[in-house]
C-alpha cells in the first residue's frame, strides 16, 4: 500500500478484492493459460460471486444497480484487480463508461442489462489503417430516412466474442481541419446478430491469454436511429471521455501487477542460493529489487492522485498520461528485471514468470502507444509557450 491517503472503507475494499481474486481467480489462471479461454461455467461462478459480493460494475451509478464507487476506490478496486488473469478478472465487469450516455430505452435496452451482467458489451473504434489516429477511420455509417447503413471493419476488439452488443465508432461525416479532412464520428449500439454484422477471432495473441482480441465486418449493417449513442457527430468527444478513464484503469492494473511481479522476484531472491547465499544478499540482485520497489511506489502514487483529481474535478488528459506511461513501462522493466533474477527458470513455462512477462507487453500500446501518451504530456507543457 502506498502512501496516499486512504479512508477504512478503501482499506476495507483492497482487502475484499484482494481475497476474492486469490480465492476465487488464482486458482484457476494455469487452466486459463493453458486453454487460451475462459469456460463458460467458470465464467458464471465468477461473474454470480462477483455480484453477491457488491463487485460487479462497481463503476456504473447506483441508480442503474451499479456500485457507484468514486474514482479513486474504483483505481483501488482495479489496482487488485490487475493482480489476476485478464481473461479471469474481465469475469468481473466494468461496463464501458460511455454507456452512461444511454437514453430513453437505451437504458432498458443496454445500460441497466450490463449493470445486472445479464448482458455484456465491447467498445470497437480501432482499425487495421486507423489505431491512434482515429479520426481517419473508414468504418462508415451512412444515414437513410431513419436508419444508417454501415459499412467497414474493426480489428483488436477486446472481448468481442464475450459480447453482446458492440459500441461502435464509425464515421458520419467529413469535416475540414488544420490538418486536413477529418471524419465526424459517431457511436452506434449494434447488437451481435445483427444481418449484415459478423465477428470472427483475430489472430493468435501471446498476451492475456483467455481474453481475445476480435474481428468485425460490416456489410451494409442496418442499424434504426434509435441506436445512435448521445447526438449524431458527438462520438469524438464521447471517446475522449471515455479514453482518459481506461488509461488510469491500465495504470492501476500495471501497478497491481507490477506488485504480484516483485512479490513473486522477492519469494525467489530469498531462497535461492548461490555460493553458499541466497541470491537476495548479492548486490547486482538486491539492487534491482530496491529499484522495483521505488518505481512501483511512484507508479502507485501517480495513479492514485490522478484519481484523485478525477474526483475534485481537476483531472486533465496529461494525469492520465503520465499515469498510463509510467505504470505500464514500470511494469515492463519491473517483469524485465524479474526474469533477469529468476534467471533461465524465469523464461520456463512452468513458472509464472514468464506469462506475466508476455502480458506486460500490450500495456504500452493499447489504450494509446506510449508514444501517444508523451505526445499528449509535451504538448500540454509546450501549448502555453505557443509552440
Amino acid at each position: 500500500m502506498s502512501g496516499f491517503p486512504i479512508s477504512e472503507e478503501q482499506h476495507m475494499l483492497v482487502d475484499t478484492v484482494r481475497s476474492f481474486i486469490e480465492n476465487e481467480l488464482y486458482p484457476h489462471e494455469d487452466l486459463v493459460e493453458e486453454i487460451d479461454d475462459v469456460p463458460a461455467d467458470l465464467a458464471a461462478e465468477i461473474q454470480k460471486k462477483s455480484i453477491e459480493l457488491g463487485l460487479y460494475a462497481a463503476n456504473m451509478p447506483e441508480q442503474y444497480g451499479g456500485g457507484g464507487l468514486d474514482n479513486l476506490s474504483l483505481t483501488l478496486l482495479e489496482r487488485e484487480l490487475g493482480r489476476a488473469s485478464y481473461g479471469l478478472q474481465m469475469c468481473i465487469a466494468r461496463p464501458s463508461n460511455i454507456l452512461q450516455g444511454c437514453k430513453g430505452d437505451q437504458i432498458e435496452r443496454y445500460l441497466i442489462p450490463v449493470v445486472k451482467g445479464t448482458r455484456h458489451d465491447c467498445l470497437a473504434m480501432t482499425e487495421p489503417g486507423a489505431g491512434s489516429d482515429v479520426r481517419s477511420m473508414k468504418t462508415k455509417a451512412e444515414k437513410k430516412g431513419d436508419t444508417y447503413v454501415i459499412n467497414g471493419s474493426k480489428h483488436f476488439i477486446s472481448h468481442a466474442d464475450k459480447s453482446d452488443f458492440v459500441i461502435l465508432m464509425a464515421a458520419t461525416g467529413v469535416e475540414e481541419t488544420s490538418k486536413g479532412k477529418k471524419a465526424k464520428i459517431s457511436a452506434f449500439l449494434v447488437d451481435m446478430g445483427t444481418p449484415g454484422f459478423t465477428m470472427r477471432r483475430g489472430p493468435h495473441c501471446v498476451s492475456h491469454k483467455g481474453y481475445h482480441q476480435c474481428e468485425l465486418f460490416f456489410d451494409d449493417c442496418v442499424v434504426h436511429e434509435s441506436q445512435l449513442l448521445g447526438e449524431e457527430h458527438k462520438g469524438f468527444d464521447l471517446m475522449g471521455e471515455w479514453l482518459g478513464a481506461t488509461r488510469l484503469t491500465v495504470a492501476a492494473t500495471s501497478v497491481g501487477r507490477s506488485r504480484r511481479v516483485l512479490e513473486s522476484a522477492l519469494d525467489w531472491a530469498s531462497q535461492r542460493k548461490q555460493f553458499g547465499e541466497v541470491i537476495g544478499k548479492f548486490q547486482g540482485v538486491s539492487f534491482q529489487l530496491a529499484d522495483m520497489l521505488t518505481e512501483i511506489e511512484a507508479s502507485d502514487l501517480l495513479t492514485l492522485a490522478a484519481a484523485d483529481k478525477l474526483d475534485k474535478g481537476t483531472a486533465t488528459d496529461t494525469d492520465f498520461a503520465m499515469a498510463k506511461l509510467f505504470a505500464s513501462e514500470t511494469l515492463a522493466r519491473v517483469t524485465d528485471k524479474a526474469i533477469q533474477i529468476y534467471g533461465g527458470m524465469g523464461l520456463m513455462s512452468s513458472l509464472k514468470i514468464e506469462r506475466w512477462w508476455r502480458d506486460a507487453r500490450v500495456e504500452r500500446i493499447w489504450d494509446g502507444t506510449s508514444e501517444i501518451q508523451r505526445h499528449i504530456i509535451s504538448r500540454a507543457m509546450l501549448r502555453p509557450r505557443g509552440a
